[in-house]
């Protein structure tokens, strides 16, 4: 049986696998035709060869070798040969060696019954791929679709595991006895009242290094690209984890833990906003969710560690082994990120669109020349130009513009969110989870257990944002945590002044139903509102700026909850009451709904608002808001598509070079 590489005819093959070499017997299209021959084969079947094929002639044992583009799930052969020819895949473990025909023809294979088509032949030209299509194909990421999005959730997901780990790790071991013992000054007593600020500080001195590290990222971030900037932190979260763990003298853990939250700071400014750019619209919502619950799952580690390494009493391994762990989660993370790309709006702004276009192939799992995969280029491609236009990198100071771009009230929106996450009070409960379970009465070892169990119930009820996130909205989920959060203070307020055995245990439970509202409404929506509002020439400065805000929060909760609790007791879960009840109409107010809508679009959703002179609010809940790339949305940002910038302004020689780069793409 012969197949036509012309008419696009099915080729089946039953067994056709990585390790065995599969024969294309072609027909006498290709006997006569010279020169510079171009093929796209499609592959059908989860198959990932990466090997040089080679071609034979009929009859001969000559191997002449093709110059050969590998893209799975689709192959772009270009062949430079003349005369009958038989196309062989060879075994992928190689990347050398002649071709071996199998052992049956495949005519014979195509008779089993069954047989599934793998690949499909298909756009024979007769001219080589551009130089631009060559270099898209020749840097397409080794992982795609799924496996692509798993690796990214598993970095993502590592990253942000190691930030709930370091934020619950502390909780315990403040009372241990082996970290009391080489850090006194964390002893909280009646002879010695002022440890309790000495505490906190111990504590919240990680909240100045994360501060540190998020606000170096105004400057770092963009330089470095989205993936080095993550194995920068995660290479000075080691250093300073090894520091901890062998500190002798509390001046040194001070000095550990702000390298350790320099590091975190890093990280957490920019893991949130790489992942947000690596994932489709319809999906955003529920991976950053993912990362959220994560947070939660290493808050519940490090609980259980805790308690686990609590009958460690006759050793310092108490606590040194806890705080030891978090070198292995930055191990993880960053042997991660080696094997992902760079994020695709990050490529494209630095000019690289090859890449970026075989990344956005990768990720959506289709071929480069796929309408939705083009779409999707041109609608990031377009907001760089508009972002590009001054000709000038983005300043500090465009973080203040207002006009078409909104880009003051996006900062401040997602400055805000993140204020917001930390004056709710959840890390009243996460930093002193073990402390406030003593203060209700419960003996030391109970208390571990409670505050365990309370993390893994944090961790639980994170789950649910994942399948609601998208589905609902993140205004619906927002306002839903904090009307809760809000009646719970309210009520520990009211059984705090009681304080009977009965209240006292009824307050352990609402201990547990704040961290669900929490969870649900506000754990990872900061991680994801911020990436979500803003546009991307200021998103890595902005994000910088918001990070920066939920860690100086951070720190003057965590601050001021231990002396706080010693001088107002219950009227501490008053001032949260009152700051949850806040929250709820600045986000039913200001907050636009960004569900459902590429990052691209909310540039077009406050563009258009400004246009009309109307709330961004009203606006992002509109169904007739036109999506990024098309006519209608370029017409409202002011772009000029064949020129790729925006109106009025003239198109650069890089711009004229993208277009015909683009057009050839088309």
């Amino acid at each position: 049986m012969t197949s036509s590489l012309v008419d696009g005819t099915n080729v089946h093959s039953s067994s056709l696998t990585p390790s065995r070499a599969a024969v294309i017997r072609s027909s006498g299209h290709l006997e006569h035709i010279k020169r510079e021959v171009w093929i796209s084969v499609t592959c059908l079947r989860s198959i990932t060869p990466r090997q040089v094929t080679s071609l034979y002639r009929e009859g001969t044992t000559e191997s002449l070798t093709a110059t050969v583009y590998l893209a799975w799930p689709f192959r772009e052969l270009c062949l430079s040969l003349t005369g009958s020819l038989s196309l062989i895949h060879t075994n992928p473990s190689t990347m050398s060696g002649s071709p071996t025909p199998p052992s049956t023809p495949l005519s014979h294979e195509l008779q089993k019954e069954g047989a599934i088509p793998d690949w499909r032949i298909e756009n024979v030209k007769n001219s080589p791929p551009s130089e631009f299509d060559a270099e898209v194909l020749s840097k397409m990421p080794t992982l795609r679709g799924r496996r692509l999005a798993a690796a990214l959730a598993f970095v993502a997901g590592t990253g942000f595991t190691l930030f709930g780990y370091d934020q619950g790790v502390m909780s315990a071991l403040l009372t241990a006895g082996q970290f009391e013992k080489v850090f006194p000054q964390v002893v909280v007593d009646t002879s010695h009242p002022n440890h309790s600020t000495l505490q906190s500080f111990l504590v919240a001195i990680y909240e100045i290094g994360c501060l540190m590290g998020a606000l170096s990222n105004l400057w770092i971030g963009d330089r470095l690209g989205r993936r080095r900037t993550i194995v920068l932190g995660g290479t000075i979260m080691i250093i300073g984890a090894i520091l901890q763990t062998t500190s002798y003298s509390y001046a040194q853990m001070i000095v550990a833990r702000i390298i350790t939250g320099l590091g975190n700071g890093l990280n957490t400014s920019t893991v949130p906003s790489y992942h947000a750019e690596c994932s489709p619209a319809s999906k955003r919502g529920s991976f950053i969710m993912i990362e959220g619950s994560l947070i939660t799952f290493g808050v519940m580690l490090s609980y259980w560690v805790d308690f686990a390494l609590f009958w460690a009493s006759g050793s310092s391994a108490q606590w040194r082994v806890p705080i030891a762990i978090q070198i292995l989660l930055a191990l993880m993370m960053i042997g991660g990120i080696v094997f992902l790309p760079e994020s695709p709006r990050w490529l494209l702004k630095h000019g690289r669109s090859a890449e970026a276009l075989a990344v956005i192939s990768a990720l959506d799992d289709k071929p480069p020349t796929d309408s939705e995969v083009q779409r999707t280029f041109h609608a990031i491609r377009e907001a760089v130009a508009i972002e590009h236009s001054g000709g000038k990198p983005a300043s500090l100071k465009e973080l203040f513009h207002g006009g078409k771009s909104q880009n003051f009230r996006r900062t401040a929106l997602g400055v805000v969110n993140q204020c917001f996450q930390q004056i709710t009070g959840i890390n009243l409960i996460t930093y002193y989870a073990t402390i406030l379970f003593e203060r209700l009465g419960i003996d030391d070892v109970k208390s571990r257990i409670i505050a365990a169990c309370n993390g893994t119930e944090y961790f639980l009820a994170s789950l649910i944002a994942i399948f609601i996130i998208d589905r609902v909205g993140r205004r619906k989920l927002m306002l839903f945590g904090a009307i809760g959060q809000c009646l719970t203070m309210v009520l520990l307020a009211i059984l705090g002044s009681i304080d009977t055995p009965a209240t006292q245990i009824i307050s352990a439970v609402l201990l547990f139903v704040f961290n669900s509202f929490f969870a649900v409404g506000w754990l990872g929506m900061t991680w994801l509102y911020p990436a979500e509002i803003v546009g991307l020439r200021i998103r890595a400065p902005a994000n910088a700026l918001s990070t920066a805000s939920n860690w100086i929060f951070n720190f003057m909760v965590v601050m001021v909850t231990g002396p706080s609790f010693q001088n107002i007791s219950w009227g501490t879960y008053i001032v949260f009451a009152a700051l949850n009840a806040l929250i709820i109409p600045v986000v039913y107010l200001f907050f636009p709904e960004t569900a459902g809508r590429s990052l691209e679009d909310m540039d077009v959703v406050f563009a258009l608002a400004h246009m009309e002179g109307v709330s961004p609010v009203k606006v992002s809940l509109r169904k007739d808001v036109p999506p990024a790339g098309s006519p209608e949305a370029d017409a409202i940002l002011g772009v000029d598509r064949d020129s790729g910038s925006q109106q009025g302004d003239r198109a650069s020689p890089a711009q004229t070079e993208e277009k015909s780069r683009r057009l050839s793409l088309r």
